[in-house]
């Protein structure tokens, strides 16, 4: 059984910083669950350009507004208790109209340290 509390992860090398967003990775490859699954703070007025061509994300908002747009310029809102699932590889784009926090269930897992490369894609990383 793994039991973890998000507060005793904010410090410690499960946590991603990026420049549009902050991922506490509480389940990573290395737990064996066959998924890894975060907590991502979105920061306010970003717009983050992504694209998952290695993996599958489902995407469940807790708190916040913004919204995600399709490639082919389609726009859903996102606010709390919306779930988007990119289960083609979408590429897309997440507009954070104010701070949002989001749960993010990702297969294949994450290793940990993964951010995006500049096609927004985080690379296919087997070790850390």
């Amino acid at each position: 059984m793994i039991v973890r509390n998000i507060d005793s992860l904010h410090d410690a090398e499960r946590k991603v910083t990026s420049d549009n967003w902050s991922s506490t990775r509480l389940l990573l490859k290395d737990d064996g669950m066959g998924f890894s699954f975060h907590q991502t703070t979105v920061f306010p007025k970003t717009e983050t350009k992504i694209w998952y061509k290695h993996h599958l994300e489902a995407v469940f908002c807790l708190e916040g507004v913004g919204e995600i747009e399709e490639e082919d310029g389609t726009r859903h809102e996102i606010h709390p208790g919306t779930i988007y699932a990119l289960d083609k590889h979408d590429k897309h784009v997440l507009r954070a109209f104010s701070e949002m926090k989001m749960i993010c269930v990702f297969n294949p897992p994450l290793v940990g340290p993964e951010t995006h490369d500049t096609q927004g894609v985080y690379p296919l990383l087997t070790e850390k």
